[in-house]
């Protein structure tokens, strides 16, 4: 199992994954930051982006932050950092 931290930018034009200006994972989402729904709409685009279940994707960290760390389920670190690279 594998962990990512990612910052979460709620209200966005699209929903997307991409690096930030220092480096870090952003994820854009659409979805406003109330009840969870920009968390759920993350976890969603990190499933969808590395090409795994949206079921493998949990909130480890930061439910009310918008710095978050998911867990990814059967994700090795290589397989992770795989996917980053093409970020």
């Amino acid at each position: 199992m594998a962990s990512l931290r990612v910052r979460v930018v709620p209200r966005s034009g699209r929903t997307e994954v991409a690096r930030g200006p220092a480096g870090e994972i952003v994820v854009r989402v659409r979805a406003a930051p109330e009840r969870g729904r920009a968390t759920t709409e993350a976890g969603a685009a990190l499933a969808a982006f590395i090409g795994i279940p949206r079921t493998a994707v949990s909130l480890h960290r930061g439910a009310r932050s918008r710095s978050k760390v998911f867990a990814l389920e059967g994700v090795s670190d290589a397989d992770l950092r795989k996917a980053l690279n093409r970020l």
